[in-house]
């Protein structure tokens, strides 16, 4: 058997609130968008696709030697932007600052550590984002999200900790996507 599955990192309250504060702002104001639910925005590091049961200790042994090797990450929420530009926009998502480029080193590692299972090797630089929805296929929603992705330019929260890998089976329902924890590892070295 099969299952759809990530790790990514929880966030503490501070960039919680940051993102609710965002949702609220935006849904009344954009529309054609199908929008995460705030207590559903997480920030992915691997997208593992469908991995077989039998691999899960496996992926979660390499995840915690990688997890033994790094220190927790600082970052905090910086501003708005999109993929697809704001013409013909695909993902609406809050960026982030912080320890990105050490980030990018955890990435890596953890893809490499993950390469005897199968785990497809992102090549693209590690852009590190939260997404907030999705834009409907044919939107266009032009002036509003202009005003929204200017207002929101220079918008910043406190920094927060990341300290705890998560593992998640991703199911997909036809109301959103139902994420269930299967393993978690504290970030404990000095990387």
């Amino acid at each position: 058997m099969e299952i759809r599955s990530f790790l990514a990192f929880d966030l503490p309250g501070v960039l919680r609130e940051g993102v609710g504060e965002v949702h609220r702002d935006l849904v009344p104001r954009m529309r054609d968008v199908r929008w995460v639910a705030p207590d559903n925005v997480h920030l992915t590091v691997v997208f593992l696709g469908q991995v077989r049961q039998g691999d899960l200790d496996g992926i979660g042994s390499a995840a915690a030697a990688v997890c033994h090797a790094f220190s927790p990450f600082r970052i905090a929420l910086e501003g708005l932007g999109t993929f697809g530009g704001s013409r013909r926009p695909r993902v609406l998502w809050i960026g982030l600052a912080g320890d990105i480029d050490r980030m990018g080193g955890f990435r890596d590692a953890l893809q490499d550590e993950l390469q005897p299972f199968g785990i497809q090797r992102e090549t693209r630089p590690f852009r590190p984002h939260l997404t907030l929805g999705r834009f409907r296929e044919n939107a266009r929603p032009g002036e509003a999200l202009d005003r929204c992705l200017k207002e929101r330019a220079g918008w910043t929260t406190p920094p927060a900790v990341l300290d705890e890998l998560v593992l998640y089976r991703s199911d997909l329902r036809p109301g959103g996507a139902v994420y269930t924890r299967l393993g978690a590892w504290p970030l404990s070295g000095s990387r």
